[in-house]
């Protein structure tokens, strides 16, 4: 990814012709550790602001949870104690139905069908956020999720009583419809939560589990592909309307190219991570006919209780999704 690292420089230096007037730090926390390619990703975009600003703008980033646990990094991001940072909005979902799009288990399964949800929901994501003093500056879809569990499972029965991590709305609701029982877990604790059999099961990308190094504690990995959530970079709506102009069109470009290098490793780093998660001994497998079936019914229940919570907003971003296939 040296080339994506080396274009955002590029750009950043190109668009940047005059010397800043005044220098500010934006410390950018973000929940994941920093070698995860989501930190990795918001690395190379802090490196292309500050050197394209000529350090008018100095992003600064704070992985793994280092400077606010996930959870809290929203309302950090709204509350202007930090200027921006990274966070996975569905784990908002409780504020607005809405955030909850990326989570409907089997509507878009793939990357090419999860492109059209976002191109569906964006508009309505971005109005969300600006009401609540946030704005968007990109957003990166973590791989096609899959279900990691401590032995093998073959039916939704096999999961009743497991301890299953949660981390939105979506994720809790289908421990609940599957028998299993959900408990909270930031990203940055689950290799202890496992460990320790606080928890024994989560839904997950490849990504998460390979970063976590979860083998040491689980065995199983199903490619149930049941969902591509996202991870958003936000700015303050007041620190932004606060920039410069020149600032912000370097903060765009290089926003613009970070979720083009993101999207790229998120693919990229899919079948790489299955192969270390074999490597580390786990069974990596798709699920069997009977799980498959039984899990798309508890899709379809979510799907129509999502809908119910995110009213006519919903409707239209899954209308429009229906109508780009």
């Amino acid at each position: 990814m040296k080339l994506f690292a080396n274009t955002l420089t590029g750009l950043a230096c190109a668009t940047a012709l005059t010397a800043p007037a005044m220098a500010e730090t934006w410390d950018m926390p973000m929940a994941y550790s920093a070698t995860n390619f989501h930190s990795a990703t918001g690395a190379e975009f802090a490196n292309c602001v500050t050197t394209g600003t000529m350090g008018e703008v100095e992003i600064v980033t704070h992985p793994g949870g280092a400077l606010f646990a996930g959870a809290d990094i929203k309302r950090a991001i709204q509350t202007g104690q930090v200027p921006i940072g990274e966070r996975l909005l569905s784990g908002h979902a409780n504020e607005n139905a809405i955030f909850g799009f990326d989570s409907i288990p089997f509507l878009s399964p793939s990357f090419d069908d999860h492109a059209k949800l976002w191109e569906a929901a964006k508009p309505e994501i971005e109005s969300v956020l600006a009401d609540q003093n946030l704005h968007l500056l990109y957003s990166v879809p973590w791989p096609p999720q899959g279900l990691y569990f401590n032995k093998e499972v073959n039916s939704v029965a096999d999961m009743a009583g497991i301890k299953f991590r949660s981390y939105n709305n979506a994720t809790a609701r289908l421990a609940e419809l599957t028998g299993m029982a959900p408990v909270t877990i930031e990203a940055a604790e689950l290799s202890q939560a496992f460990a320790t059999g606080v928890a024994e099961s989560m839904i997950s990308s490849g990504a998460t589990g390979y970063d976590q190094k979860v083998w040491e504690s689980l065995t199983h990995f199903y490619q149930v592909d049941a969902w591509l959530p996202r991870n958003y970079i936000m700015v303050n709506a007041e620190v932004w309307a606060d920039t410069s102009d020149a600032s912000k069109a370097v903060i765009e470009g290089c926003a613009a190219l970070a979720e083009y290098a993101g999207l790229y490793r998120s693919k990229e780093y899919t079948n790489f991570t299955y192969e270390g998660l074999r490597a580390g001994g786990m069974m990596v497998q798709p699920p069997s006919e009977q799980l498959e079936s039984e899990l798309r019914a508890v899709g379809e229940t979510m799907t129509t209780e999502w809908l119910e919570q995110a009213g006519a907003a919903g409707q239209t971003i899954i209308d429009n999704y229906h109508a780009m296939q």
